[in-house]
């Protein structure tokens, strides 16, 4: 099967995305706005573990990397932010305006 791939951007203008398959995109993102909606804000751990949890035994691949590559991508696409001063960090869905 081709899978179809999508170019994930980063924040950071000063380095490059990774282009990823488009189906395992959509799942991850799907996944971790799910966790967003559920939760509210999280640390990137948080994060990670709750789309782990619902992918397990589900996902062909590293879970963890792919919740760092499509959180990256949301974040730079204004979906997702940074909380400043949040020791672990912690981040949440960007309300619409």
């Amino acid at each position: 099967m081709n899978d179809e791939k999508i170019n994930a951007l980063h924040p950071d203008p000063n380095k490059q995305g990774v282009r990823i398959s488009k189906s395992k995109y959509d799942l991850i993102k799907n996944n971790i706005l799910k966790v967003f909606r559920s939760k509210g804000e999280l640390t990137y751990s948080e994060l990670a573990e709750g789309v782990r949890k619902n992918l397990k035994g589900k996902f062909d691949g590293s879970i963890t990397w792919y919740v760092t590559v499509v959180k990256l991508d949301l974040e730079a696409r204004g979906r997702i932010e940074r909380i400043p001063k949040t020791r672990p960090q912690k981040l949440k869905l960007r309300t619409a305006s």
